[in-house]
């Protein structure tokens, strides 16, 4: 035909995406549309380059200038690689957002679908702002429910510990030490030997059946049947299921608001969002919410129909179709819920610690008075 190719390329549909390996062959360089399996970007990371990209935009800098800055400012190298190719797609022809969705293991669908309307609306700057925004309270709960969890796991592994010191180290001791005496041995210590004689000997069945059973419960998360009795499981539970049905509702709200104050439709909202619900059952509801909204029964309506989200939920978006603001409905809902889940986490917290502590004590207690009454007993010389 006359024409010279600068590019070659492989659509989606074909199985790859136009940053595939194969089209880097041709265009010189391989491109990272495609990262090799262990590649990693925190999500740390991803919230400084936004930042950065956000500011950068704000202040007038052009796109291409701006993430060439950003690139050479990150320190993930991976992260750099990345932006290094969006850029390169970029001065390609490419838009920002069909850039970065070939690279959707860095960058979600709420990310890129932001980035689309920011580009259609003409307020990329905007957008940027609020997706850091987005990021940082996502990376501040992160943190809380890891500062929260610290402590919990540690009084668990001290306890665990002990527990293993005595009964394989401590208990077996005395147990020579008494067998010498020929005394009869109380009920109380004679179980407790034999509990740790069978540690000893069969211990390591126990250890590996748990990990056998945990290997089979992950395999079994990873089916979608398996996947959604245990989040309905979850759902269930006293307490636990109320942190999940806040925590849930939570991330729901704060990504519906993003998306809606950045002008992404309704019904696409909610499929994006459900990409992003942790606990399936929630998610699946919202194909129900989904196929209200469509049939023009509104959202408040279709979401209290579903009973997984709190009555509050349904409450506040209804005021929020009344009055045309569902993105600063779901803005507040979001923070409602956000700071519910801390409170949550706070009570459950302070409850499990005391609870670990005194089932410690109640183990150790048990084990010190069965080894005291045999002592005792050695003393219990008949006249």
């Amino acid at each position: 035909m006359g024409m010279v190719p600068v590019f070659v390329g492989l659509t989606p549909e074909s199985g790859a995406t136009s940053g595939s390996w194969l089209g880097g062959l041709f265009s010189g360089e391989i491109s990272l549309g495609i990262l090799p399996s262990g590649t990693r970007v925190a999500s740390r990371d991803r919230m400084l380059f936004t930042q950065e990209l956000a500011t950068l935009l704000n202040a007038g800098v052009p796109l291409d200038r701006a993430l060439t800055i950003c690139a050479e400012l990150t320190e993930n190298k991976v992260l750099r690689s990345v932006v290094s190719d969006v850029l390169k797609q970029v001065r390609g022809g490419k838009s920002l957002a069909e850039s970065m969705e070939t690279h959707g293991r860095i960058f979600s669908k709420l990310y890129v679908n932001m980035v689309r309307a920011g580009q259609a609306s003409g307020t990329l700057n905007v957008v940027f702002q609020r997706l850091a925004e987005f990021e940082e309270t996502s990376a501040e709960w992160k943190s809380h429910l890891i500062s929260a969890m610290i402590y919990p796991a540690l009084i668990l592994l001290a306890s665990g510990a002990s527990l293993a010191v005595l009964m394989n180290f401590v208990v077996p001791r005395f147990a020579e030490v008494f067998e010498s005496t020929g005394l009869p041995m109380p009920l109380p210590t004679a179980i407790l030997l034999k509990t740790s004689q069978w540690i000893g000997s069969y211990g390591w069945i126990a250890v590996l059946a748990v990990i056998a059973a945990v290997v089979m419960f992950r395999r079994a998360l990873r089916t979608t049947t398996g996947r959604e009795q245990w989040d309905r499981f979850l759902l269930g539970l006293p307490w636990i299921g109320e942190l999940v049905r806040k925590a849930e509702t939570a991330r729901f709200s704060r990504t519906m608001a993003t998306l809606i104050a950045n002008g992404v439709p309704l019904v696409q909202s909610l499929g994006i969002v459900k990409e992003m619900v942790g606990n399936r059952v929630i998610a699946n509801s919202l194909d129900q919410v989904a196929q209200g909204v469509k049939r023009g029964e509104g959202l408040a309506a279709p979401v209290r129909r579903t009973g997984v989200f709190p009555p509050l939920a349904a409450h506040l978006l209804t005021v929020g179709e009344e009055t045309g603001r569902l993105d600063s409905m779901f803005d507040r809902l979001a923070s409602i819920y956000d700071n519910e889940t801390k409170v949550t986490v706070r009570r459950l917290t302070a409850l499990f610690e005391p609870l670990v502590i005194l089932g410690m004590g109640i183990a150790v207690g048990t084990i010190v008075l069965s080894l005291l009454m045999a002592i005792t007993s050695i003393n219990d010389v008949p006249f």
